[in-house]
């Protein structure tokens, strides 16, 4: 058993594991002078379209710029309203109010933490247009039942996968399910840059066509402008090093799913609520999330013993500033007003070893809390 301290995350210990492909991938750039657009971000794009089994991957700034960009591609626009789980990073709801469209919040599941689509319906009105259902902490959200109550309605979909690289639900990946995707290579992601970075997904070549544009100052081909565009591009360094550790995302991902399982079997006595993986879903564990009614407690007890802890997220969206002018109140999102104040994300990153995960959940299991 370990007696020192556990990082949150420790991304340079990945970076030691793959140090050789790290360095020649940024000398290969650097070489080349190949910084903006070029060979290495169209090679990643078709690599990752690969790895996803999907037509079109469009590399841009960041996952931020990838939801806005979506929705403006799909025109949304003022007066139109997108559904969103109460529980999410402020990018997948900002994005919709920097279109000028709406957020409408729905409230989540106490199990996986997903949109509960058990109220979505509840939610639609004549002027709903689109579904942002968010794969929180690596979790899929209940898909087949979305795009049954999406078809319905006319609605569009579109999948957050900032936290849910290669997450899969009976086989199918996130990501491929709904009319388009917005994935995040933020450098803690499980697939992550050195810095800002992001990509849309989607099988449909026109709505690839138009992000492109709108991710390169409205062109496709240099100087000639077809429309008022942004400058949202990856940029090669960026994707070189994402390239250079696409081919262990897999290997990441299990090792993730056995730190859970380890996580589960030591935790099973505790007085924490360990998270759940739906039916026939692949949960890739962006963040292992447990619960507890004595989170402060239990923060310092680790902190005391040097284990990094975070809470992800301390505020439900609606609950947030952002969005007081709403007056949303406890009873608006019950689910999700208790749960920010009960979750808690323990270290998870596939270096992680076995010794410092048991050490862990003893300091957990040994906590007067």
């Amino acid at each position: 058993m370990i007696k020192t301290g556990v990082q949150f995350v420790d991304l340079y210990a990945q970076y030691l594991s793959i140090k050789t492909d790290i360095d020649e991938a940024i000398e290969r750039v650097i070489k080349e002078t190949s910084f903006i657009g070029g060979g290495e971000v169209k090679c990643f794009e078709e690599e990752f379209a690969s790895h996803m089994g999907i037509k079109n991957i469009i590399a841009c700034g960041n996952g931020t710029d990838s939801i806005e960009i979506l929705l403006k591609a799909l025109g949304l626009k003022t007066g139109d309203e997108v559904l969103i789980p109460a529980i999410s990073w402020i990018s997948s709801s900002e994005a919709v109010s920097n279109i000028g469209a709406t957020p409408v919040f729905v409230d989540i599941e106490p199990d996986y933490f997903t949109i509960d689509e058990k109220l979505i319906e509840s939610k639609i009105t004549k002027n709903t247009r689109a579904i942002i259902p968010v794969h929180l902490y690596g979790q899929p959200a209940n898909m087949p039942v979305i795009m049954q109550i999406a078809k319905k309605h006319n609605l569009y979909v579109l999948e957050d996968c900032a936290q849910a690289h290669d997450a899969e639900i009976a086989g199918k990946k996130t990501g491929t399910w709904g009319d388009c995707a917005s994935f995040s290579f933020y450098p803690g992601k499980n697939l992550g840059a050195y810095g800002d970075a992001g990509c849309m997904a989607t099988n449909d070549n026109e709505l690839a066509q138009k992000c492109r544009m709108i991710a390169n100052h409205g062109q496709l081909k240099k100087h000639e402008h077809i429309m008022e565009g942004r400058n949202s591009r990856l940029d090669g360094l960026q994707a070189a090093i994402l390239r250079a550790k696409l081919p262990y995302l897999s290997s990441w991902t299990d090792s993730r799913i056995a730190h859970s399982n380890t996580y589960n079997a030591l935790l099973v006595k505790s007085n924490v609520l360990v998270p759940k993986t739906r039916q026939d879903c692949k949960h890739v564990f962006h963040l292992y999330v447990i619960r507890t009614n004595n989170r402060e407690k239990l923060m310092r007890r680790l902190s005391d013993e040097g284990i990094q802890t975070a809470i992800h997220y301390p505020k439900a969206l609606p609950y947030l500033d952002a969005y007081k002018q709403y007056s949303y109140s406890a009873d608006d999102f019950p689910v999700a007003y208790a749960i920010q104040d009960q979750i808690l994300s323990l270290p998870m990153f596939a270096e992680l070893s076995k010794n410092e995960i048991e050490y862990v959940c003893e300091m957990i299991n040994d906590a007067d809390y």
